[in-house]
């Protein structure tokens, strides 16, 4: 594999790590982050430590991947008049919003049956379909999403570097937003690593808007089937994750270790080069006492 060349980070992405880095540094009881977990999955820890000790990357957010059941947000009229054509919706179908709920999340393998039964879902749900109106329920999924990291690099050629390892690691959806310059002229892109192959989405229910109870729509075997498929889908994000570890130690670690100096000579730490001049000696030495013995061999000769 050729070495790759990186330019020095500019002082914009050093100051943006440094806080990122000091916010990362807070203990787990007083960190949050977006995710329902509030803390740095412990799947991908030593994986995130990896990219942030490493000059060019730090990580803004991550997850390594979770099964969830989310209840949506309410849904709201526009209309005061009920024109059933105008409704919208507060929180987005299927995701995180206004009035949404997180009924069961694990970023790791669950095992067993008792997971479900916190969902409170009754077996049946034929009557409230009969009398809820379509608008009001509140749709319940049954979700798996793999790893996701988002990654501020401080050059084009870092980000280049990364989106080969996220890609031959088979997070084929990764991309880099941000790639224009900004107004210091450096190139700073955010590198994404996501694979949304592995990802998977069933409705399980829904909550009634009337009564506020929730009603399965799938049987309990079919919750125990999709618990499986998360359960394998789990397994294949591990090894991906692992892949990506390798990867990105191969194009980016190790090409760090062996970036060039000015003058174009491979580069090397202070004791790297004391080691390496103290053998170049020891070569130059055998070499005189050689060219030495040579000599006077041939002067003997004569």
């Amino acid at each position: 594999m050729p070495q790759l060349s990186f330019p020095k980070p500019p002082p914009g992405f050093e100051a943006k790590k440094t806080r990122i880095l000091h916010d990362l540094a807070v203990p787990e009881a007083e960190y949050t982050d977006a995710s329902p977990k509030g803390t740095i999955d412990t799947g991908i820890r030593d994986l995130i430590s990896e990219i942030n000790a490493a000059e060019g990357f730090v990580t803004t957010s991550s997850c390594a991947g979770r099964v969830s059941v989310f209840l949506e947000g309410r849904k709201v009229a526009a209309d005061v008049h009920g024109d059933a054509g105008s409704a919208s919706q507060v929180a987005g179908v299927g995701g995180k919003g206004a009035g949404g709920t997180w009924l069961f999340v694990s970023h790791d393998v669950v095992e067993g049956e008792n997971w479900a039964d916190g969902l409170a879902l009754r077996g049946n749900a034929e009557e409230e379909e009969e009398e809820e109106e379509e608008e009001g329920r509140r749709l319940i999924h049954f979700k798996f999403e793999p790893m996701i990291l988002h990654i501020l690099t401080a050059s084009p050629s870092h980000a280049q570097a990364l989106l080969q390892a996220a890609l031959q690691a088979g997070f084929r959806e990764s991309g880099a937003l941000n790639i224009t310059p900004q107004a210091d002229s450096s190139t700073t892109p955010v590198v994404a690593v996501r694979s949304m192959g592995l990802s998977f989405e069933s409705l399980i229910g829904f909550e009634s808007s009337r009564s506020g109870s929730r009603h399965a729509l799938v049987t309990a075997s079919h919750l125990r089937l999709l618990m499986g498929i998360a359960r394998e889908r789990f397994a294949e994000n591990s090894k991906r994750i692992e892949r990506f570890r390798g990867a990105f130690a191969n194009r980016v670690l190790e090409s760090r270790e062996k970036r060039t100096n000015s003058d174009g000579r491979e580069w090397e730490d202070a004791a790297a080069r004391r080691e390496r001049m103290r053998e170049e000696g020891l070569r130059r030495r055998e070499a005189l006492r050689g060219g030495d013995g040579e000599t006077s061999n041939g002067a003997s000769n004569e």
